[in-house]
């Protein structure tokens, strides 16, 4: 599935999952185009062939590109994948891929630990550098932390969609309940998006969507030299790490799913959009009661409906007279929609919107504006957009008729009126398509078809609700799942909670997953799951400390860990 989230940041206006149902009674069903096999015997003889060669050649790791702004001891790579796995011979696409070395003693080497963030669209290049955080040091002692660029992200083969100079970067706006002209408008421009796509990208658009993800994967442990993958997956990238579980269950060493959008077939990806909108609206309601728990510090007011009355307040004057000329009610959105992925965002959220309503615009400029032409970027937004696009369009059916995603979410916007109206713009595209769509792959393993894998979610989780990760747990038998009670931070492996991070790490040093103590498996077979507590919640920060922070990589506890966090 998507990742709202990617699209929020890439996007400025980017995940997912509980079952919504619109009032109708059900969602509606896109129109089944072509039923592609998952894995027709052409593309499984590409896979094994690809695999063999990466191997015999490996991966020649040196001093990473500036482009890559990654320190030593990160060293890089390339490992090089079929566009088209049925055909082999033909055209190879370059990943770029990068490492840090075990630190421990060679004898306790296990090794390599393959890290994706999620999307589509996120690269996990930055990953090795986790070796230098403390949660992340006994693991790091044991594995080579690898990351890698997906196909089409970065220097991966790039899927363009869209020429940079016709992007629209703010202000803009982000009506909850949008006008029919404004309807129109959003579907002429996710029709000439697709239509971009098209033509930017060409005939090797069919070829950017998860099932090839999860082969690029086999790939990439055969030119790492692992005879079974150990791998960590955050949101979209537990999606196609189980789509490799069940193509590839010989091959798998260990593996961790962190909040996982719900694989299951008819869910993806339309439906599994509604889920997450309907997920949103109750982590929106989490923030606003934090914010008036704090109405000492932020004044916003004392109760969850005056918190949100002032930012509506804020909404409207944004969209009269956008902040510093780069912020309206679209930039305000997609700053607040990342601080529900995260919320150790919330504070300087707060702060912002408080310093904004007291007549000082600086830090909400800081942390919601675009970034201007020539500043840094750590990655390039219309890159992002277009993989997510093309990845999540090309890997199922949709609904063709602009008609039936207005009934839909014209319904679910009555109790979810937040994320709903800008999910649809994130997707609109996939209506107007015009390469294959995949059958998606029914993810499922039976019993000792797999060694025991891991399973990582949060309670509250909004970009990946809860319900995803135990449909995955019930898909892949044998599997366990630890949850994060009461929480919604998107992505928990190596993030705040240590209780979490206890369990990941014994996994990966071990392979041990919690012991089978409940039932509820089929036939009322018992199931492996443990529990935690909440991370604390965030501490309020005073509004002098925000003009500290700029941009928000600079927010304290961000940076590595948040981005690991990450995704879908």
């Amino acid at each position: 599935m998507h990742s709202v989230a990617l699209h929020a940041l890439v996007l400025s206006a980017l995940v997912l999952p509980t079952a919504v149902v619109p009032a109708s009674g059900a969602a509606a069903a896109p129109r089944l185009d072509t039923a592609r096999l998952e894995a027709p015997p052409a593309e499984s003889r590409g896979v094994q062939a690809a695999a063999w060669a990466a191997a015999a050649r490996g991966i020649r790791f040196g001093p990473c590109p500036a482009v890559e702004r990654l320190p030593a001891p990160v060293e890089c790579g390339t490992v090089r994948v079929p566009l088209d796995y049925a055909r082999p011979d033909g055209t190879l696409i370059p990943l770029t891929v990068s490492r840090v070395r075990a630190s421990g003693p060679a004898a306790g080497r296990q090794g390599a630990l393959v890290y994706n963030p999620g999307g589509p669209g996120a690269s996990s290049t930055f990953f090795p550098l986790a070796a230098t955080l403390p949660v992340w040091q006994r693991i790091a002692a044991a594995y080579d932390l690898v990351g890698y660029a997906p196909r089409g992200v970065g220097r991966s083969a790039p899927v363009s969609c869209q020429d940079p100079a016709d992007r629209v970067t703010g202000p803009t706006l982000a009506p909850t309940i949008p006008s029919e002209v404004y309807k129109k408008e959003r579907v002429a421009r996710a029709r000439t998006y697709a239509q971009g796509c098209a033509t930017r990208t060409g005939s090797a658009l069919r070829h950017y969507h998860s099932l090839n993800n999860a082969r690029d994967l086999e790939v990439l442990r055969a030119a790492l030299g692992e005879p079974r993958l150990t791998y960590m997956g955050a949101s979209y990238g537990a999606y196609f790490g189980a789509l490799y579980a069940t193509l590839f269950p010989h091959r798998v060493r260990r593996m961790v799913f962190d909040s996982p959008v719900n694989p299951a077939p008819e869910r993806v990806w339309y439906v599994n959009n509604l889920d997450q909108s309907l997920a949103f609206e109750r982590r929106w309601a989490d923030f606003r009661r934090w914010a008036a728990k704090h109405h000492a510090v932020y004044g916003l007011g004392a109760t969850a409906a005056e918190v949100g009355a002032h930012y509506e307040k804020v909404r409207v004057e944004l969209a009269a007279a956008p902040a510093g000329g780069r912020v309206g009610p679209g930039q305000l959105h997609g700053a607040m929609l990342q601080a529900l992925y995260d919320d150790r965002f919330w504070a300087a959220r707060a702060g912002a919107l408080a310093a904004y309503l007291k007549g000082d615009p600086k830090p909400l400029i800081a942390q919601a504006a675009p970034a201007r032409s020539g500043e840094p970027a750590a990655a390039d937004p219309g890159n992002g957009a277009a993989v997510y696009t093309a990845v999540e369009c090309n890997d199922a059916p949709w609904p063709e008729d602009f008609a039936l995603w207005d009934r839909d979410n014209t319904r679910l916007a009555r109790q979810a009126p937040f994320e709903t109206w800008d999910n649809v713009w994130a997707n609109l595209p996939c209506a107007y398509w015009q390469a294959p769509r995949q059958k998606p792959l029914d993810v499922r393993t039976g019993p000792g078809v797999l060694p025991p894998v891991l399973v990582l979610a949060a309670e509250r989780d909004a970009a990946a609700p809860y319900e995803g990760a135990r449909e995955l747990q019930r898909r892949l038998a044998g599997s366990a799942l630890v949850t994060e009670r009461d929480a919604g931070t998107h992505g928990t492996g190596g993030g705040a909670n240590a209780c979490v991070n206890g369990y990941l790490e014994r996994y990966l040093l071990t392979g041990s997953v919690p012991a089978a103590a409940a039932t509820g498996g089929p036939g009322g077979t018992p199931v492996r799951r443990a529990s935690c507590a909440p991370h604390p919640e965030p501490d309020p920060v005073s509004l002098e400390r925000q003009a500290e922070f700029r941009r928000p990589s600079d927010l304290p506890g961000q940076g590595i860990t948040a981005r690991l966090g990450a995704g879908r």
